[in-house]
């Protein structure tokens, strides 16, 4: 694999960097990452970036992503041209940016033949797509693009975390193949069912472990010929959601314009039977009873998924939300901290963001450590990063449960009004596209110096 060669960008200032990833001097870490997903590997491409040692840890024996598509706003984007040029270079080489310069949301429930499914009367509300500005992609092709930027040997494969603990000398990970290893920091990036989480909260916290939306998500990948023919030219070649009782559909071109990523949302009061197995192949007579009396577009689109399709329990951690993202010098980041439903289109755009700061933070805590510790710059760091991080991407994790209802006409405050449905998801919607990233950043390195006097103790 190529080495990163990103320049030091604003909000990053690397001491003593050396090309090939390893650290020299005080001012460097030796860190581990648990998991190499998409936040993991990024965040591992910004440590390296900063002139640390990295060394990931996955349990898998290979790159694995669970999920056909995501997308990025624009405030992700500028989140990794600040964490490591190569993790935005990588998107922009596998990524879609949506045609239409509106976010349009139309009804799928009501029209009664194609033809009125495809004209304008069966818009509900549009809204302008340059502030949100998704650039969306393939999960695993993106994985595997930015991944090159690795340098030989960062990656770990077939690596279980099983336990970890604190040492005066670092923290010692062991794995289920016996193995040890030790860092300066733990960075824990193991997704929604994260072992880490549960070491770190205790097994018992109801936090550790993530609930059940009552959402679940019916997904496949069609040739971009089969949406044409089902939705029109117009609506198959741009990002589109189709609102209707207790189901929404969204749908969006990939591979530049030759799939299209499908989703169908569907409400689900029953409890999920499984909560370790998220994913269960299914047949799409699943879905005809909940859509029988939608528009003939979306039954004809749900005719041209694969049989069987992928069927998705979506949990999150809403109903439990951590009290802190870490404690001593190991913390939690991605999905690992604040598993989100999809229904913002942005829980890994909190990822992004976490791991900007947790790059920053590190930086900022070496360099103004003084006669504090590296184990007490390590600990004032990620108390930082918690404590930057929680509100905002709570806030996220709450919001895209309710948009979910939303969207299915269930949020009693909006109904199936389409300017009630227009103005909070507009509302909401300003809370990601109206943040400003450098003063995110300012505020954790404050919040890193403070600690540092406080001898980082939470």
């Amino acid at each position: 694999m190529a080495t990163a060669t990103a320049q030091p960008t604003n909000g990053i200032h690397p001491h003593e960097k050396q090309r090939d990833g390893e650290a020299s001097g005080s001012s460097s870490l030796d860190i581990a990452v648990v998991g190499a997903g998409i936040i993991g590997v990024m965040t591992a491409l910004g440590l390296l970036h900063a002139g640390h040692k990295v060394t990931v840890y996955e349990r898998a024996d290979d790159y694995f992503e669970v999920g056909a598509a995501m997308a990025f706003t624009g405030v992700a984007r500028e989140c990794m041209q600040q964490l490591n040029s190569s993790v935005l270079e990588a998107l922009q080489r596998v990524g879609d940016a949506n045609r239409h310069p509106m976010n349009r949301y139309w009804d799928g429930f009501s029209p009664a033949s194609k033809e009125a499914a495809q004209s304008e009367e069966s818009l509900l509300f549009q809204q302008s797509a340059r502030e949100l500005d998704y650039t969306g992609c393939l999960r695993s092709v993106y994985l595997r693009e930015m991944a090159k930027s690795l340098p030989d040997g960062v990656v770990k494969f077939g690596k279980s975390l099983e336990s970890y603990s604190e040492e005066a000398e670092g923290v010692e990970l062991r794995f289920a193949d016996s193995s040890i290893a030790q860092a300066d920091a733990v960075i824990a990036c193991d997704g929604i069912h994260s072992k880490a989480r549960r070491l770190l909260l205790g097994e018992d916290n109801p936090a550790s472990r993530p609930s059940f939306t009552h959402k679940v998500a019916y997904r496949a990948i069609v040739p971009i010929a089969d949406s044409i023919a089902a939705l029109g030219d117009d609506k198959a070649n741009n990002q589109c959601a189709h609102m209707g009782p207790d189901a929404h559909a969204l749908s969006f071109p990939v591979a530049q314009w030759t799939l299209t990523n499908v989703f169908i949302f569907l409400h689900d009061p029953k409890p999920w039977p499984d909560p370790h197995k998220m994913t269960l192949e299914a047949g799409k007579s699943e879905l005809t009873p909940a859509l029988s009396k939608w528009s003939p577009s979306i039954r004809e689109l749900v005719e041209k998924m694969p049989e069987p399709v992928f069927k998705w329990a979506i949990f999150d951690m809403a109903d439990h939300p951590a009290d802190t993202y870490a404690r001593g010098r190991v913390c939690l980041a991605g999905d690992a901290a604040h598993a989100s439903s999809p229904f913002h289109g942005a829980g890994a755009c909190m990822g992004v963001e976490d791991a900007l700061v947790l790059v920053s933070v590190l930086e900022t805590a070496l360099s103004k450590a003084g006669r504090s510790s590296k184990a007490e710059a390590v600990s004032a760091a990620l108390q930082a990063y918690s404590a930057v991080r929680l509100e905002r991407s709570q806030w996220l994790v709450r919001s895209s449960r309710e948009m979910g209802d939303i969207y299915e006409w269930r949020y009693p405050a909006t109904g199936s009004d389409p300017a009630k449905i227009k103005a909070e998801i507009e509302s909401r919607s300003r809370n990601l596209w109206d943040f400003d990233v450098r003063r995110m950043v300012a505020e954790a390195n404050a919040e890193c110096e403070r600690m540092l006097k406080l001898g980082g103790k939470q």
